[in-house]
């Protein structure tokens, strides 16, 4: 929802095809307008939809017969969250404190996994109602400014407002101005990061099915899954990093 404010706000006009045979990297098509307003719902927002409900639904098989040893989903799920409560866990000093955090750091994992996947399915970036969200900035950033605030909220409340306002005059109280920068530049990075890789993906993507439509874009489409579970690992990682660093005992 963040995301599609965003989207909305910096006035991002659709771009369609105006000729047959017209290579279309981007097609926000309109899937419902509110009489009236700005807003409106369009691809990007119904697959995420879509991809909020795939979540829920392997949450609820995970989840549907809870047993003492896990079996079927269950066990697939939980050595997923406990591999990356370990991989985070090394960078948050232990897995007491990335035990704490894993519901926000799993949900972004999920998500941002699922999406950057859905680009690869048939139909994706062509169909109205069907884009691929993480290709989208309005997105990344709507994410990105789910990590600030969950880090400064994270942070007050382990360390307290004072503490947490003192640590800005840290180790120089004349850094304050550059350690305050510092704050906005870390989710603008998170969110162009995430949006860079996966739009040059979706743009090589289009442009070699274009191009040489059978036989270029499979080995591509491989290197895509792979580099799709990094960038979602790498944006969980970096929340990780941030929000462990924010609630730290020093700074």
């Amino acid at each position: 929802m963040i995301g599609q404010m965003l989207y909305l706000a910096a006035g991002h006009a659709d771009q369609e095809a105006g000729h047959s045979g017209e290579l279309v990297l981007e097609h926000a098509t309109k899937v419902f307008a509110f009489p009236g307003t700005f807003y409106q719902i369009d691809g990007f927002t119904v697959t995420m939809w879509g991809i909020m409900a795939v979540i829920i639904i392997l949450a609820l098989l995970a989840t549907r017969t809870v047993t003492a040893v896990p079996r079927g989903w269950q066990s697939a799920m939980e050595g997923l969250f406990d591999a990356l409560e370990g991989w985070l866990a090394s960078f948050m000093g232990s897995r007491h404190t990335a035990r704490k955090y894993m519901p926000l750091l799993t949900t972004f994992f999920m998500f941002i996994l699922v999406a950057n996947y859905s680009g690869l399915l048939p139909g994706a970036g062509k169909l109205p109602w069907f884009k691929p969200p993480t290709s989208r900035w309005g997105t990344t950033a709507g994410l990105a400014l789910l990590v600030f605030f969950s880090t400064h909220y994270f942070a007050i409340k382990e360390k307290g407002l004072g503490k947490y306002l003192h640590h800005y005059i840290e180790p120089i109280p004349l850094l304050m101005p550059l350690n305050i920068l510092e704050e906005f530049i870390k989710p603008f990075s998170l969110s162009l990061r995430l949006f860079g890789n996966i739009f040059a993906e979706e743009t090589l993507l289009a442009v070699l099915s274009f191009l040489v439509p059978l036989i270029i874009p499979v080995p591509i489409m491989g290197l895509a899954l792979l580099l799709g579970g990094i960038q979602a690992l790498v944006f969980t990682t970096l929340a990780a990093i941030y929000i462990g660093q924010a609630t730290a005992g020093h700074h």
